[in-house]
């Protein structure tokens, strides 16, 4: 799936649609990865990282809600806007499901996006909410943190394609608002570092074809024809460089398990694990 409803300047998905075609192959892919994880005899935590906003989709709905039931399935989360009927996260499992949220501020106002957020806050399923670091974006950033609850963890995806761009002034005022905003803005050498891609995670594409992470495209298999066993392997990063969080969370060097725990994929550090009943907007 290559889709998305929102039109952000930056985002290569900006607006795409897909064909009918295209989504019934998606559909079909999403459900074949339904059935492989329930056939699977361990453990299993999955983050979809879709190519637009997949959560307009009932079928992606309904195949949160199944996955948030399985036995095996300790974790399953998803990135999204947030601008889709949230209906259905009455039938999800809230200790299994949640919600990487992004707020969009040329696509939405940060009343409507709150409303959804508390939609999530009455149902109890965890999120966490980002956005993208601009200095445009910095009164709607201050808003954010100013109106969501205390115990919910608003990220700063640091602006990275500018060198030099934040002052140490405007640095430290996105620090006080993202305590993790340091590890964010900066641009990891890799090569030959350890690294828990491949090792402990991998990324799978809607064919089943698996590689080490989003950024290396090697293949190693597929989870169709192979076992995981036969792929998983510990290796350093082949990369010279890692800037997207959800590569470097798997650097060993940052140690960021000891940050995040078992939220590292939803981006909800320890010191925001506590429940989320009480919280108001």
């Amino acid at each position: 799936m290559e889709s998305c409803n929102y039109d952000c300047s930056y985002c290569p998905f900006a607006k795409k649609k897909n064909t009918r075609k295209e989504l019934a192959f998606d559909r079909t892919c999403l459900l074949d990865l339904e059935n492989w994880v329930a056939q699977q005899n361990r453990d299993i935590s999955i983050l979809f990282t879709p190519w637009g906003e997949a959560l307009i989709r009932k079928y992606y709905q309904e195949a949160l809600q199944r996955f948030s039931w399985m036995p095996n399935v300790k974790k399953v989360s998803i990135q999204t806007n947030l601008s889709g009927n949230l209906a259905w996260v009455k039938g999800a499992n809230p200790k299994t499901l949640a919600l990487w949220t992004t707020f969009h501020p040329t696509e939405t106002t940060v009343s409507k996006f709150l409303d959804q957020c508390q939609l999530l806050i009455q149902h109890s399923i965890p999120f966490s909410v980002g956005i993208v670091g601009k200095k445009e974006n910095f009164h709607f950033i201050q808003e954010l943190k100013d109106r969501l609850p205390s115990t919910i963890y608003l990220w700063v995806n640091a602006y990275k394609r500018q060198p030099n761009y934040y002052s140490p002034t405007e640095q430290d005022w996105l620090q006080r608002i993202d305590p993790l905003f340091s590890f964010n803005n900066t641009i990891y050498e890799t090569r030959g570092k350890g690294c828990a891609a491949g090792e402990t995670s991998i990324s799978i594409d809607g064919a089943g074809n698996v590689t080490r992470c989003h950024f290396i495209k090697k293949q190693l298999g597929n989870i169709y024809q192979q076992s995981l066993d036969e792929m998983l392997s510990r290796q350093p990063c082949t990369n010279a460089a890692c800037r997207c969080y959800i590569g470097y969370i798997n650097l060993k060097e940052l140690k960021l398990k000891e940050v995040y725990s078992d939220r590292i994929l939803e981006r909800i550090p320890i010191d925001y694990h506590s429940s989320i009943k009480d919280n108001n907007i």
